[in-house]
C-alpha cells in the first residue's frame, strides 16, 4: 500500500533513508536534474518537489522543506515517522554573523540556538539544546577535507523572525559566538532527537549581516554547489 500524508504522496516510489532538504523545492529539482542518476519524482503536493535517485551508486532522496520551523517541522516529522527516513541533511543559506566569515563560506551547524518555542511541546523541565548528529557531522567533515573545502563548525541561530522591529537585536547572538542565522535547523534537530535518527544542517553564507554584502540569485546557484557535493556524499 502506498504511504501518504497530507503533505507527501509518494505513489509507491521509495524515499531513501538519507534525504537532502533544501528550503527551496526548485533547488531540490536542480539537485535531482544535475546530480542524481535515474531520479524519479515522488512528491508534488503543494509543489514541494521530492525526488529519489542514485549518487555514485547509492540511493538518496532530495525534497524541499519550505521556510521556517513549522514547515520543516512538518516535513521532517512525516519523513521520519511515516516514511522511515534515518538521515536528514538540511542544505540551506544563512546570514553570516562573524567578521571572519565570507560570502560562499560553508558552515556546519553543530548546535542550533533558537528564539522559537518549538521545544515547549516536549514539556521538558529545562531548556533543550538542539544539536547535530555526530555521525553525520564527522562524516561531512571528512568529506570536506577530502574535497579541500574549508568549513566553519559551530553554533547557528534558527530564528522565527526574518523582519523584526529591532534589527540590532540579532547582534546579541553575535556576542555568544553564533556563526550564522537561518530559520529551520532547530526544529529539524529536535524532531530527529525525539525519534532517535540523524540530522545535520549544512549552510552556505548568502549574505553578511555585519557588512551587508549579499549574493544574487544567480550567484547562489554556484555557491551552493560545494554544500550539495558534501551532503550528497553522506548517502549510505
Amino acid at each position: 500500500m502506498s504511504k501518504s500524508t497530507p503533505h507527501i504522496k509518494s505513489d509507491n516510489i521509495k524515499i531513501a533513508e538519507t534525504i537532502l532538504l533544501p528550503g527551496d523545492p526548485l533547488r531540490a529539482k536542480y539537485i535531482a536534474d544535475n546530480f542524481l542518476e535515474d531520479a524519479i519524482q515522488f512528491n508534488a503536493v503543494r509543489n514541494m518537489f521530492g525526488y529519489t535517485g542514485k549518487y555514485k551508486g547509492k540511493e538518496i532522496s532530495v525534497m524541499g522543506s519550505g521556510m521556517g520551523m513549522p514547515s520543516i517541522g512538518i516535513y521532517s516529522w512525516e519523513l521520519i515517522n511515516v516514511f522511515g527516513v534515518k538521515n536528514l541533511i538540511r542544505i540551506g543559506s544563512c546570514g553570516a554573523l562573524q567578521e571572519n566569515l565570507k560570502l560562499y563560506d560553508v558552515i556546519f551547524g553543530i548546535g542550533a540556538s533558537t528564539n522559537s518555542n518549538y521545544a515547549a511541546q516536549y514539556e521538558l523541565p529545562g531548556t533543550f539544546a538542539p544539536v547535530a548528529s555526530w555521525k553525520l557531522l564527522e562524516k561531512a567533515k571528512k568529506v570536506a577535507d577530502e574535497k579541500n573545502i574549508k568549513v566553519h563548525i559551530g553554533n547557528i541561530l534558527s530564528s522565527d523572525i526574518f523582519y523584526g522591529d529591532n534589527p540590532d537585536a540579532i547582534l546579541k547572538w553575535k556576542k555568544m559566538g553564533i556563526l550564522g542565522v537561518e530559520m529551520e535547523a532547530a526544529a529539524l534537530y529536535m524532531n530527529a532527537a525525539r525519534a532517535g535518527v540523524n540530522a545535520l544542517c549544512i549552510l552556505t553564507v548568502s549574505d553578511h549581516i555585519l557588512t551587508h554584502e549579499e549574493t544574487t540569485p544567480e550567484e547562489r546557484q554556484t555557491a551552493f554547489t560545494k554544500m550539495m557535493e558534501i551532503a550528497l556524499e553522506l548517502a549510505e
